[in-house]
């Protein structure tokens, strides 16, 4: 960046800010929110309410007051962050990532808090935890929704409950129930995404999986080894047969799974013993690069039943089974509400959207070491959501800022970006699906924090594992992408 381009920023930033004025009865708060978002933006070592009060030259209980008293709509603040991403940002090949993070904290008094896992040590600790959905659509990655994880213990004790102020309309939700609601808001606000991915302890929650189905939306979700389900639908019955009528005593419910139907099984169980699996050979696939080297994970994949609450199988669905190709015993399970059958280029897609959660870990990483997310000082129920909103509404800022400057830099170098995000990831963008063994140059820009769609062929003659560590050793400077043939 050059002077002008940084001088540039301030003027920017104004207009972004005054695009949520109308969340704000009174122009006190917003210059409120202009001087609390300056200072997470600033580079102050901690963005805690008092230095960023005064480095603004504000007393730091205006700030604070900002926070906890001062009347403003924060449901409006994050609803609108989610319209302008939603107008700004549109992309036919986003995903929605659902996540959570931790904020250690000490004492009993803050809302939510209470020892239970912190991703943020991990370990079980004494910590605040909050469920947030992010965005990521090509280079651009964001943070659309959050809210803190009230334990049951909280929601049962009114006088916890009116010493952090929390409202009596909040209730105790699962984190699952409450990704859902989050969903469901950034759809009303017109956030649309191809699929949505998240990891074991949403991807085993039926009830969500099935709520997202309900909302008509597409997801690989990780589950964990003791999902079950079928591989080959099981009979169900779907009305008695007409020996059943004739039969005395108390009529048997339908649909129902028959007699000789296969029980379900746990997809470890499927993985190890089923022919359907055991019939296929493993399919390497370039996942992305690290900083170690590139990252290939080996696949075998099938239709698949879920079982749901009633007991009976659901759709169509894909079970992919991955194992890491350095270590065997890493294996993940991922569950697709979308059928691949024998179709390469969709199997590839879901592998690309199951092993894109990372983006969310960027967006925590940022949020909490450059805006202060985990630098909050208030107590109350309100005050905690105000910050984490208004820490959204920065780290947006920061996003666009940084596409913006990508794309001038892209101009300069006279390099296209104007190609969807699935293209500029590498996935092939027309109807004919891509041939094995073929080889494409990667588009221009890529870095290695970015998620590859398709599979890299490192070598021949050699197994995946061998591949692997010696593409670990190997230092890349023409990174290729193609899938590996399997025959």
């Amino acid at each position: 960046m050059d002077a002008t381009e940084i001088a540039g920023l301030e003027s920017e930033l104004v207009g972004f800010l005054g695009e949520f004025d109308d969340c704000f009865g009174r122009s006190e708060p917003r210059e409120h929110l202009r001087t609390y978002v300056s200072g997470q933006l600033s580079d102050l070592e901690r963005k805690s309410v008092e230095p960023m009060a005064l480095a603004a030259d504000v007393p730091p209980r205006t700030l604070q007051r900002f926070l906890e008293l001062v009347e403003w709509d924060q449901e409006r603040l994050r609803d609108k962050l989610q319209h302008v991403v939603a107008r700004d940002h549109a992309d036919a090949d986003a995903i929605g990532i659902i996540d959570e993070t931790g904020h250690p904290k000490k004492g009993k008094h803050t809302a939510g808090v209470k020892r239970q896992w912190c991703g943020n040590t991990g370990k079980v600790d004494n910590c605040v935890v909050s469920v947030h959905t992010g965005y990521v659509a090509g280079d651009f990655q964001c943070l659309l929704d959050s809210d803190v994880y009230l334990p049951q213990d909280w929601a049962d004790d009114p006088a916890r409950r009116r010493a952090a102020h929390i409202p009596d309309d909040v209730t105790f939700g699962t984190k699952p129930e409450m990704a859902l609601d989050q969903i469901r808001r950034c759809l009303d606000n017109g956030i649309r995404v191809a699929a949505w991915t998240f990891d074991e302890l949403y991807g085993r929650d039926g009830g969500f999986l099935s709520g997202l189905a309900a909302l008509g939306q597409t997801y690989v979700a990780e589950v964990p080894s003791d999902f079950t389900g079928w591989v080959r639908p099981p009979r169900v019955l779907l009305r008695p047969t007409p020996w059943e009528l004739r039969q005395p005593g108390r009529r048997r419910r339908f649909p129902r799974l028959a007699v000789t139907a296969a029980p379900p099984s746990e997809v470890r169980h499927l993985a190890a013993k089923s022919s359907v699996f055991g019939s296929q050979k493993w399919q390497p696939f370039h996942i992305k690069d690290s900083q170690k080297g590139p990252i290939v994970w080996e696949v075998k994949h099938a239709a698949f039943y879920r079982k749901h609450a009633d007991g009976l199988p659901g759709p169509t669905h894909t079970l992919i089974i991955a194992r890491n190709a350095l270590d065997y015993d890493e294996v993940k399970y991922f569950v697709a509400n979308v059928a691949a059958g024998s179709d390469l280029q969709k199997l590839t897609w879901l592998l690309h959207v199951g092993f894109s959660r990372f983006p969310i870990e960027h967006c925590f990483r940022q949020a909490k070491d450059e805006l202060g997310l985990d630098h909050f000082e208030v107590r109350g129920w309100r005050s905690i959501h105000r910050h984490r909103y208004v820490t959204q509404l920065s780290h947006l800022f920061c996003s666009r800022m940084g596409q913006m400057l990508r794309e001038k830099n892209a101009r300069r170098c006279g390099t296209h970006r104007g190609a969807s995000s699935r293209c500029r990831l590498g996935l092939r963008c027309g109807t004919v699906p891509a041939q094995a063994g073929t080889v494409d140059s990667l588009p221009a820009g890529v870095g290695s924090d970015r998620v590859l769609s398709v599979a890299q062929p490192i070598g021949a003659g050699k197994s995946s594992k061998e591949n692997a560590r010696h593409a670990g050793r190997t230092r890349y400077q023409d990174r290729r992408t193609a899938l590996l043939p399997t025959g």
